[in-house]
C-alpha cells in the first residue's frame, strides 16, 4: 500500500524532546514500514525516518524563530500534497481540520486522525462544515463533543515495545512528566506530594504561550523543598526517569484526549494516579495500572498502597494493549476499508463532496 502520512511541522519527527503528535506519527510510520508498506513522510527536513521523507520546511518550527505564521506552513503543504495525491492509496493527516477543504474535492482516500480537544463551540461550525471527511479518533471519549462527525474509528496511541523498559531500581519519589499548563495541573502534583511526604519530580516543557503562567503560579512553587524541576527529557532518560519513580501523577483539569504519559509509564511498570478526566478510564484499569482519582485528597490516599500493584503485570498490559504494532495494525484495517468502500475515485470524489444547502 502506497500511504502518506502528514505530520505537523511544530516538532521533527520523532520530536527531540516533547511532543505527543509527531512521537505517535514516527512510531505509526516506522511499523507501517515493518509491515511492508511504501510510506511518504511529510514533515520537517530534520525528522529521522526509515519512511521517504518530503520535508516541507527545513527546521522543525518550534526550533526555528524565523517563522512567524505557521499555519501559512501548513496550508502550503496542504496544497503540495494535494497536487501529489494521485501518487498515494492513501493520504494520513495529523493536521487537526486543516486538510478538509482540500482534500475533500479530492478522489484519494484520506482520513485525520484527531489529536487534540473538540469540546471548544467552534468546533461544532467547521466539523458541521464537512460531515463525511473520515475522522480516527484517539479515545472514545475524545468524540463526545462531535457524536455526528463522520467517525470511522478509534485508535489508541501505541509506542515501540522495546523503546521505554523498567530499569531494576527503587522507586523513590512522584513523577510529573509532560507539560506545564493550567490543565494539565503540575500544581496540584506538587501539593499532592507535599501532603504524601514524598518528593516530587517534574519533568516538563513550557511552551511560551504558557511563560507567563509558569512565571507567576508555577514558579514560585518550585522552591518547595520536596520538589525538583528537571526540565524537558528525551526518550533515552525516560526509562529511568519513570521507573524510579513510586508513581505517575496525572493531576489533569480538561478532557484528555489520550494522555501518552499514561501509557509511557506503564511502558516502564510504573503505576498511575490520574484524575478522572477524558479518556483516563479508558486507558488506566483501576487497580491494576494504577488508581483512578477524582480530586488531591483521594490521590494522596491512592498513593498509600500503591506499591501493592505489580509492575511486571503493569508492563504485561502495555505490551497487550498499546504496543505501536497493534496501533498500525488497527490503522491498516481502516485504511483498507477507505479504500475498498467505493468502486472508482470518481465514485469516492463524490461521497467525501461537502453537503450543500
Amino acid at each position: 500500500m502506497r500511504i502518506a502520512q502528514i505530520s505537523p511541522l511544530h516538532e521533527a519527527v520523532p520530536p527531540v524532546l516533547y511532543g505527543g503528535t509527531e512521537r505517535t506519527v514516527s512510531w505509526l510510520t516506522e511499523e507501517l514500514i515493518e509491515l511492508g508498506h511504501d510510506v511518504t513522510l511529510f514533515a520537517s527536513g530534520d525528522s529521522q525516518t526509515s519512511a521517504q521523507l518530503e520535508p516541507m520546511w527545513p527546521r522543525a518550527l518550534r526550533l526555528d524563530g524565523s517563522v512567524s505564521d505557521p499555519n501559512a506552513l501548513h496550508i502550503a503543504m496542504i496544497e503540495h500534497i494535494y497536487l501529489r495525491a494521485g501518487e498515494f492509496d492513501l493520504m494520513h493527516f495529523h493536521l487537526d481540520y486543516f486538510p478538509f477543504a482540500v482534500m475533500s474535492r479530492q478522489a484519494t482516500p484520506f482520513l485525520t486522525t484527531l489529536h487534540g480537544r473538540l469540546d471548544l463551540p467552534e468546533h461544532q461550525l467547521v466539523f458541521g462544515a464537512f460531515p463525511t471527511a473520515p475522522l480516527v479518533s484517539v479515545s472514545n471519549s475524545q468524540r463526545h463533543p462531535l457524536p455526528n462527525a463522520n467517525w470511522v474509528g478509534t485508535v489508541p496511541h501505541g509506542l515501540p515495545i522495546h523503546l521505554l523498559m523498567p530499569r531494576p531500581t527503587t522507586p523513590s519519589y512522584l513523577a510529573f512528566l509532560g507539560r506545564i499548563c493550567p490543565e494539565k495541573g503540575v500544581d496540584r502534583a506538587i501539593r499532592i506530594a507535599k501532603r504524601s511526604g514524598l518528593p516530587l519530580r517534574i519533568a516538563a516543557k513550557v511552551d511560551p504561550a504558557d511563560q507567563s503562567y509558569f512565571n507567576q503560579v508555577i514558579r514560585p512553587l518550585l522552591d518547595e523543598a520536596h520538589v525538583d524541576f528537571i526540565g524537558e527529557i528525551s526518550d533515552t532518560q525516560k526509562p529511568d526517569f519513570l521507573s524510579e519513580a513510586i508513581a505517575l501523577i496525572v493531576p489533569i483539569d480538561w478532557p484528555e484526549p489520550f494522555g501518552l504519559v499514561m501509557i509511557e509509564a506503564m511502558a516502564c511498570g510504573t503505576p498511575v494516579i490520574a484524575f478522572n478526566r477524558g479518556s483516563v478510564p479508558e486507558v488506566i484499569e483501576d487497580g491494576l495500572t494504577g488508581r483512578i482519582v477524582e480530586d488531591e485528597s483521594s490521590a494522596v490516599d491512592a498513593i498509600c498502597g500503591i506499591d501493592r500493584l505489580s509492575r511486571s503485570v503493569i508492563r504485561k498490559h502495555f505490551e497487550e494493549r498499546f504496543a505501536a504494532r497493534r496501533m498500525a495494525e488497527q490503522y491498516l484495517k481502516i485504511y483498507r476499508r477507505l479504500i475498498g468502500g467505493v468502486s472508482s475515485r470518481s465514485e469516492l470524489a463524490r461521497a467525501f463532496r461537502p453537503i450543500t444547502a
